[in-house]
Order: C-alpha cells, then structure tokens, then sequence
C-alpha cells in the first residue's frame, strides 16, 4: 500500500484513539476535549511523541523502517509547520497507519505508551 494512504488513515487512527482516551480520562466539555486534542494531534506533538518511542528503544527495526519510508515519501508542506516536523509527523502516521491494517495488538501498545 502506499506510504502516504497509510499516513492518511494513520491520521484519522490516531485522532480517534486521542479522542477516545480524553473521553476515558474524563473530559466531558466538546470546547475542552478539542483544546485537549490539539496538544497531541499536532505535527509537533506526534514527532515529540516518535521521539520519545525511538529513544526509549520501543520500536522495532521495522517499524522504524515504516518511519523513514513516511518521512521520505514525497508529500506537500503544510502551511502551520515546517518541512522536518511535517515529514516526521508524516512518519509518524504512516507507522500508525500500518498497524492499524495489520498488527491492532501492537498497535494499542505503541499508542498506551504514546499517550503516558
């Protein structure tokens, strides 16, 4: 499949799971659970969260191979972040997005820890 249709539905993956966590943790206000989903759903937040999965050792040579195929797929530039962070948030996706098709097991785990 191709990397950035991965990116794609990583996208939407990961919002839903950030969403279902606030709910869970018990943030009942529309205004504050959208306030809240912003801190992990920008490009920001998900290449801080890629960084700390990698320098905790937590991903697999795999999947950080999934990683850099996402980051090196040619892709357009976002407006509200730079090139780096777009590309690696991209990554970020694509990993999500992968796991989602093919390991949900490994999938939950990685994103429990994304969400500490």
């Amino acid at each position: 499949m191709n990397i950035l249709v991965l990116a794609y539905l990583g996208d939407a993956v990961f919002e839903l799971y950030v969403r279902e966590h606030l709910i869970n943790i018990g943030i009942a206000k529309v205004k504050d659970l959208q306030l809240e989903s912003i801190k992990y759903v920008s490009a920001v937040s998900q290449v801080d969260i890629l960084n700390k999965l990698i320098e905790d050792g937590i991903l697999k040579d795999e999947e950080i191979e999934i990683v850099k195929r996402g980051r090196n797929a040619h892709s357009h530039q976002s407006k509200s972040t730079d090139i780096v962070t777009y590309k690696k948030a991209t990554g970020f996706e694509a990993l999500i997005g992968y796991l989602y098709l093919n390991d949900r097991k490994r999938l939950e785990q990685l994103l429990k820890e994304a969400l500490k």
